[in-house]
C-alpha cells in the first residue's frame, strides 16, 4: 500500500513538471512576438503618433528604407550599463518595422575588430565608443538609408534615451525629403561660429564654434546666414529666424517687414539683455544693458518691449552660481508649467523653460492681429533694473513688490500684417527713387500671417540648453529650451510630426509642491 506522504510528494512533482512544461510551451509559441507594456505617465515607449504617421508614409510607398544597425556582441562586448539601452533599441526598431508594415528593413551587424564590418560601420559614419570597464573600443550605432539619402546616428548612449524616438523618426523623414526648405539666420552675434583673430590666436585665443541650435538645423533645413544689413530677403526663405537685433536699421526692418508681407514666416529673438553678447565686455564683468528689439515693426503690430528692464519673478527663481557663489537670481527665469499656454498644442509639449533676464511685451495688436500669450510669468513677479539683476539679486528679493501682472515673456501674431513703411522703402525720397517699382513695395499681407515673439535671444545659445557630453561628443538638453526652438522651426517649415516625439523628451516632473515650499 502506498504511503500517502509519497503519493503526496508524487503529486506535487508531477504538477511542478507540467507547470515547467506549460510555462516552456508558451514562451516558445510566443517569443517571437515582443509585447510590451508601457505604464509610463507619458507613455514615453509607446511610438507617438507623429511617428506613426511617419511611417505611415513610408507603409504607403513602394521603397524601403533600410537601418543598418551596428551594435558589438562577440569579443569587444558593450559596457554592462549599454546592454540593456542596446536591447531596448533593438525593441524599438522592431516597433518601427511593424508599424511601416515591413518597408523599414533592420540589418543587424556585429563589427568585430579588423573585419569588413566594423569597415562598413565607419563607411556608414558609426564611430567607435571606448568601454570604460576595459579601454576597448565597442559600437552602439545605426544608419537610415533610402538612395540617395543617408542619415547617422553615430554613436547611441543611454544619456539620450528620451530622446531616441525622436532620433530615429528625424532620421527616417529626412531621408524621405527630397529637398530640404530653406531657413534663413539673421543675427550680429557669432551664431554661426567665429575664427579668432589671427593675432589673439598667436596669443592662444581660440573662435568659437557655432550655436549647437544651429546645427541641429542644418541636419533638416537648407540653413542659410542673412547679413544685418540686407535690404531683402531672398524669395526662397520660407522661414526668417532673427536673434537679437541689436541697433538694426531700418533698411534691415524693412526687409523683414516685405518678408512678412509676402507670406514669410518670423521668429524673433529680442531681449532687454543678452548674455550671449559679449563682443563689448564691461571690465567688471556684467552686461550694461543694450538690449535688442524691432522699434518699427513693434510700433506698427501695436506692441512694445522695453530694454532697460528685465523681468524678475520669484515663482520661477532659484540660486545661481555666477562664479562668485550661489545667490538669488529673480531675473533668471526657470518657468515651469505655471507660466505655459497648455491650451497651445506646441508650447504645451515642454514645462520646463530658462529664460535669463528676458524682457516683456506690452500693448494692445494693431486691428487685424490676434496676440496669443504663449509664456508668461505669475503675477508674482515685476520689471527691475538689468544691471541690478546681475550684481544683486538678493537686493531685488529683499526690495521686492509684487505688480500683481502677469507680463508676456513669448507671444503669437496671426492675421493680416500692413507694412510699418507706408511711405515705401527708406532712403528711396532722399535718393529720388520714389517712384521707382523697387521703393513702393507692399503694404498689407495678401494671406494670414504668423509671427513669433520671444523677449529672449539666450534661450538658444548653448550655456542655457544643453550640457556637452565630451566623452561621447553628444548634446544632453537640460530643460525644454533647445526642443522648444526646435519645434518652432518644425511647424513654421518641416514636419510637424517631429513635435510630439521631441517634446515629450523634454517634460519634467518635478516636485512642485517642495519647490513651492522652497
Amino acid at each position: 500500500m502506498n504511503s500517502p506522504k509519497l503519493q503526496t510528494a508524487l503529486y506535487s512533482t508531477a504538477g511542478v513538471v507540467v507547470m515547467f512544461v506549460a510555462i516552456v510551451g508558451l514562451n516558445l509559441a510566443f517569443s517571437p512576438a515582443r509585447v510590451r507594456l508601457d505604464l509610463t505617465e507619458d507613455r514615453l515607449h509607446t511610438l507617438s503618433d507623429g511617428t506613426r504617421k511617419i511611417l505611415d508614409r513610408l507603409k504607403d510607398s513602394d521603397t524601403d528604407v533600410v537601418v543598418n544597425y551596428y551594435v558589438s556582441q562577440k569579443g569587444n562586448r558593450l559596457p554592462t550599463q549599454m546592454e540593456t539601452y542596446a536591447r531596448q533599441v533593438e525593441d524599438m526598431l522592431s516597433e518601427y518595422r511593424a508599424q511601416s508594415g515591413g518597408r523599414l528593413v533592420v540589418k543587424k551587424f556585429d563589427p568585430q575588430p579588423d573585419s569588413e564590418v566594423e569597415d562598413a560601420a565607419k563607411l556608414d559614419g558609426v564611430e567607435a565608443q571606448v568601454n570604460p570597464q576595459n579601454g576597448e573600443p565597442f559600437y552602439l550605432g545605426l544608419s537610415v538609408a533610402l538612395e540617395p539619402q543617408k542619415v547617422t546616428l553615430p554613436s547611441l548612449t543611454p544619456d539620450r534615451d528620451r530622446l531616441l524616438e525622436y532620433d530615429l523618426s528625424r532620421a527616417i523623414s529626412q531621408v524621405l525629403q527630397s529637398e530640404k526648405p530653406v531657413i534663413g539666420v539673421m543675427s550680429p552675434l557669432p551664431v554661426f561660429g567665429q575664427q579668432a583673430n589671427p593675432m589673439m590666436a598667436r596669443m592662444g585665443q581660440q573662435g568659437s564654434e557655432p550655436w549647437l541650435f544651429l546645427n541641429e538645423l542644418k541636419r533638416d533645413f537648407d540653413v542659410q546666414e542673412i547679413p544685418m544689413d540686407s535690404a531683402a530677403i531672398d524669395e526662397k526663405v520660407q522661414v526668417l529666424l532673427l536673434i537679437h537685433p541689436k541697433d538694426i536699421t531700418d533698411t534691415a526692418e524693412y526687409a523683414i517687414d516685405q518678408f512678412i508681407l509676402r507670406g514669410g514666416r518670423l521668429v524673433a529673438l529680442l531681449d532687454a539683455l543678452s548674455l550671449a553678447d559679449n563682443r563689448n565686455p564691461n571690465p567688471m564683468g556684467f552686461n550694461m544693458g543694450g538690449g535688442s528689439t524691432l522699434p518699427q515693426l513693434l510700433k506698427s503690430w501695436g506692441l512694445e518691449l522695453d530694454t532697460t528692464r528685465v523681468v524678475a519673478d520669484l515663482q520661477f527663481t532659484k540660486e545661481v552660481n555666477f562664479g562668485r557663489g550661489p545667490q538669488m537670481a529673480p531675473a533668471f527665469l526657470f518657468v515651469n508649467q505655471k507660466g505655459i499656454n497648455a491650451d497651445d498644442a506646441l508650447f504645451s509639449q515642454t514645462d520646463n523653460l530658462l529664460l535669463p533676464f528676458a524682457g516683456a511685451f506690452t500693448g494692445k495688436p494693431a486691428d487685424g492681429l490676434t496676440q496669443e500669450v504663449l509664456v508668461r510669468t505669475t503675477t508674482d513677479s515685476k520689471l527691475v533694473d538689468g544691471v541690478t539683476a546681475q550684481l544683486n539679486g538678493r537686493k531685488i528679493v529683499d526690495d521686492f513688490t509684487a505688480s500683481g501682472s502677469e507680463y508676456a515673456l513669448a507671444v503669437r501674431l496671426s492675421g493680416r500684417f500692413k507694412t510699418a513703411f507706408p511711405g515705401g522703402r527708406p532712403g528711396a525720397a532722399a535718393a529720388g527713387e520714389t517712384n521707382a517699382p523697387t521703393a513702393q513695395g507692399l503694404t498689407e499681407s495678401a494671406g494670414e500671417g504668423t509671427v513669433y515673439l520671444i523677449g529672449d535671444s539666450d534661450f538658444l545659445y548653448d550655456p542655457y540648453c544643453v550640457q556637452i557630453d565630451r566623452m561621447f561628443r553628444v548634446a544632453i538638453p537640460f530643460n525644454g529650451n533647445l526642443a522648444l526652438g526646435q519645434n518652432l522651426m518644425e511647424q513654421l517649415a518641416g514636419d510637424s510630426n517631429l513635435i510630439g516625439a521631441r517634446s515629450r523628451a523634454s517634460l519634467r516632473r518635478p516636485f512642485t509642491v517642495v519647490q513651492e515650499k522652497e
